[in-house]
């Protein structure tokens, strides 16, 4: 069963699960990753950051681990 994604978690412990979410990161317009310091940030903190809305960024997180999860 694939893990759920929360806005507390940091960007570091989500990609960690897969790192084949950086591309919903991407999508966002979240080009962070590669600054050391966004990676220690939640989501939550990241998506104000960006002016990205949490929640769908989250949701659209676990519909992707879901859509992996169910091509096993």
């Amino acid at each position: 069963m694939a893990k759920t994604i929360t806005k507390d978690m940091s960007l570091t412990e989500v990609l960690s699960i897969d790192r084949g979410t950086s591309q919903v990161f991407l999508d966002f317009g979240m080009t962070c990753l590669g600054c050391p310091f966004s990676m220690m940030e939640s989501i939550e903190q990241a998506s104000a950051g960006h002016g990205v809305n949490a929640d769908e960024l989250v949701d659209q997180l676990n519909a992707y681990l879901a859509e992996k999860e169910a091509e096993k």
